[in-house]
C-alpha cells in the first residue's frame, strides 16, 4: 500500500464507516488499483454472505439470564449485599405498596418483575447507536410485532403531556417468555423504558408498586397475566408522573 490509501482505509470502506470525502478518496484510487478493487470487492462478498447466515441469531432476543450476567459485574457490592439481604424477605426488592395497595399488604407481583426490568433499563439505555431494535417511524410495525410474540395487545403509552416521546423498542426474552421493551427519551436525552411480560397467570387484583433497584426507579404492576414495569432515573416524582399516566392509559385499554 502507498501512503495515501492504507489497509485500514480498505476496511472501513468495506464496513462503511469512512467519512464522505475520505470515501470518494478511495473510491477513486480503487478505480485506478485493479488489485485492490478485487480485495475489496471480495470482503464485500464475505461480509455479505456472514450478514445471510447470521443476521436472524443476531436478531433473535436477548435471553434475561444473559443479561443478568453481562451486567452484574459493574454492580457495586453494597448493591449485591442488599440484593442478597433482601432475597432473604422473600421479595428480594425495596418495594412497598402505593396507590391502590393497601398498606401492609405483601406484593404479589414476581419476585424478579421489578429487578429484571431495572436491569433491561440499565444495559440497554445508554446505548447510543442501537438502543432500540425498532424505531418510533415504524411504530405500528413495532407494536404489532411485540404484541404478536408476547401474546397479548401492547401499547406505547403516549408520554407527549411528561415531555417524553417513543424512540421505539425492543423484544427480550424471559423466565415466563418474550418481553417487550419500548424506550422513550426527553429533549435532554433522558430515557425511561417500559417492561411488559407474562406474569401470574389468572391473576385478578391490579396492584401499583415502587421499588428502587441500585438507583433505579421502577414503578410496576400486574394486570391480569401481564406485568408492567416503568424504569428510569429522573427522579422518582417525575417517573411517578409517568408511571400514573402508563397505568391510567394502559389499565383503561385492558378492561
Amino acid at each position: 500500500m502507498t501512503a495515501d490509501v492504507h489497509e485500514h482505509d480498505l476496511h472501513a470502506f468495506v464496513d462503511g464507516t469512512l467519512p464522505e470525502a475520505r470515501r470518494i478518496e478511495v473510491e477513486a484510487w480503487l478505480a485506478a488499483h485493479p488489485a485492490d478493487a478485487a480485495r475489496v470487492k471480495a470482503w464485500t462478498g464475505q461480509t455479505q454472505s456472514l450478514h445471510a447466515a447470521f443476521d436472524d441469531i443476531l436478531n433473535e432476543p436477548l435471553p434475561l439470564n444473559l443479561v443478568r450476567a453481562t451486567h452484574r459485574p459493574a454492580v457495586p457490592l453494597p448493591f449485591k449485599a442488599m440484593a442478597a439481604m433482601l432475597a432473604m424477605l422473600i421479595t428480594g426488592l425495596v418495594g412497598y405498596a402505593i396507590g391502590l395497595g393497601a398498606s401492609g399488604q405483601t406484593p404479589d407481583a414476581p419476585v424478579y418483575l421489578a429487578r429484571d426490568a431495572a436491569i433491561a433499563h440499565a444495559v440497554f439505555s445508554p446505548e447510543a447507536r442501537h438502543p432500540v431494535e425498532v424505531d418510533a417511524a415504524h411504530a405500528d410495525h413495532l407494536i404489532a410485532w411485540l404484541s404478536k410474540r408476547v401474546g397479548t395487545q401492547l401499547q406505547a403509552p403516549d408520554f407527549s403531556a411528561q415531555g417524553f416521546e417513543l424512540l421505539g423498542g425492543r423484544l427480550l426474552s424471559g423466565k415466563t417468555g418474550p418481553v417487550a421493551q419500548f424506550m422513550y427519551q426527553d429533549r435532554i436525552d433522558r430515557r425511561v423504558t417500559l417492561y411488559v411480560r407474562r406474569a401470574v397467570r389468572g391473576n385478578q387484583e391490579t396492584a401499583f408498586r415502587h421499588a428502587t433497584e441500585n438507583g433505579v426507579d421502577v414503578f410496576y404492576w400486574i394486570d391480569g397475566d401481564f406485568g408492567y414495569a416503568l424504569s428510569g432515573q429522573i427522579g422518582r416524582q417525575a417517573m411517578q408522573q409517568l408511571a400514573d399516566a402508563a397505568y391510567a392509559q394502559l389499565v383503561t385499554v385492558s378492561k
